[in-house]
């Protein structure tokens, strides 16, 4: 379901925004540009970005790093309660790990046709998890398209 702009501070676009920061920051250390926040009652409780080359870690994208942070900072694997908002649609991987922390909602920004786990199903989700993409959908499309092709000169 593709949501409609909303300018509050708690709004979907605010906290999108927070993401973008986070895959800037992705994109100036040389890694792929998705940025992740995880929000609990209207306050961003993990925030983080792809750092699968600085920790040469293949499983260190932004949204398992957010998981990860936000069960830190309260205190249980479950996120329940939580949004992620994240400038990529989620990988297969990422997918199985947001069933798994039984996330309640998913906000995405870009489409991923290639990699994106819609691919394969809405249903690799936890059943309770709520779905929302497009939110600054052309901002970080126009990101990763930059970075790609600074990367392939």
């Amino acid at each position: 379901m593709k949501p409609q702009p909303s300018l509050g501070i708690f709004s979907q676009e605010y906290f999108m925004k927070q993401a973008f920061q986070q895959a800037l920051l992705a994109a100036e250390e040389g890694e792929i540009p998705v940025g992740a926040v995880v929000v609990s009652g209207n306050r961003i409780i993990a925030q983080t970005y792809n750092q699968v080359e600085r920790l040469n870690d293949v499983t260190a994208h932004a949204e398992i790093l957010a998981l990860t942070a936000a069960s830190e900072a309260i205190g249980n694997k479950y996120l329940m309660d939580c949004t992620l908002y994240v400038t990529l649609e989620p990988c297969l991987m990422c997918a199985g790990a947001l069933r798994w922390s039984q996330l309640g909602k998913l906000v995405f920004a870009a489409q991923d046709d290639k990699n994106g786990f819609m691919r394969y199903g809405r249903e690799i989700l936890h059943p309770q998890t709520k779905v929302a993409y497009g939110v600054m959908e052309e901002e970080c499309k126009t990101l990763l398209k930059e970075f790609f092709s600074k990367l392939r000169k």
